[in-house]
């Protein structure tokens, strides 16, 4: 980072929140701008790659670091299953043609969630697998999506560039079938890894104040800081009316912010037949 227009680790907290929204813009003042937590603070997601190649040996380094991440009481319930067949990628591709980037990063990779590995060892020990419920769910979503993200920023630790792909789970069972899964396993999210074509974008984050609680849960100024976010964002990047979401329902929007665009966003149901999948998978869900 020594071509940084940033002077100290403050200035890259602003640059990604907004003046004075982290500390009062103190916080991280006595810190250089080089600092290693810039780097994570700068990143970005990447959707355009060149054609170079990722060498095999690259990859085996990511994924020994991706899976050196926290693990549920080292049970190590994620998996992942790189696509390289091109008719599977391909297949894959067809089902989200509005992400043409599925087929055309240098590698497509998809986490899963796995709950028949140790399954299978209770099964192959002679015990009981003795927590069949929601919570064997939860474990092996959340080991899956602890070791895609150390995966994610040990990659832009060697300037590779990803996209998280969560719209795989639109199509969870079509997804499962090309892949081959087996009961207790489950996709999380997709994964496209490229060396970035373009620098990319820096998304302005929700402020602490917002995602941050002391001792309990206070969001009574949720509507203020919402306002005082959105125009930031839109002051930095003001989306386009060609942009905005479901005009034919909604309208067109005079001021469209971040949090109109989200509650657009979710005001219409997707992914309704994903608990009906993981339970037909033999998870169960109560």
């Amino acid at each position: 980072m020594s071509d940084t227009p940033f002077k100290t680790l403050a200035d890259v907290i602003a640059h990604r929140y907004g003046e004075g929204t982290v500390g009062n813009g103190k916080s991280g003042a006595n810190m250089p701008a080089d600092d290693p937590l810039a780097e994570v603070l700068l990143r970005r997601t990447h959707r355009r790659y060149t054609d170079e190649p990722i060498a095999d040996d690259l990859l085996d380094v990511l994924f020994a670091t991706a899976f050196s991440a926290s693990a549920k009481s080292d049970l190590q319930q994620a998996s992942v299953v790189v696509v390289n067949n091109k008719e599977k990628r391909e297949a894959i591709g067809k089902l989200i043609p509005r992400m043409p980037w599925i087929t055309a990063a240098p590698v497509f990779m998809v986490w899963i969630g796995d709950s028949r590995r140790i399954r299978r060892i209770c099964e192959l020990r002679g015990k009981p697998f003795g927590n069949d419920h929601l919570d064997a769910f939860l474990n092996a979503g959340v080991d899956a999506a602890l070791a895609m993200q150390t995966f994610i920023l040990a990659a832009e630790k060697k300037g590779l560039g990803s996209c998280p792909i969560s719209v795989v789970r639109n199509h969870v069972e079509a997804v499962a079938d090309i892949l081959e899964l087996p009961l207790y396993t489950y996709p999380v999210a997709g994964l496209c890894v490229g060396w970035p074509s373009q620098e990319g974008f820096i998304s302005m984050r929700l402020p602490p104040k917002v995602t941050v609680h002391t001792d309990r849960y206070d969001d009574w100024d949720l509507n203020e800081e919402l306002a005082g976010y959105d125009k930031r964002r839109d002051e930095r990047f003001s989306m386009p009316e060609s942009s905005q979401k479901m005009t034919d329902t909604y309208g067109v929007a005079d001021f469209y912010g971040w949090s109109e665009d989200k509650a657009r966003q979710v005001s219409t149901a997707e992914r309704e037949r994903l608990g009906r999948f993981v339970r037909a998978r033999g998870i169960r869900t109560d």
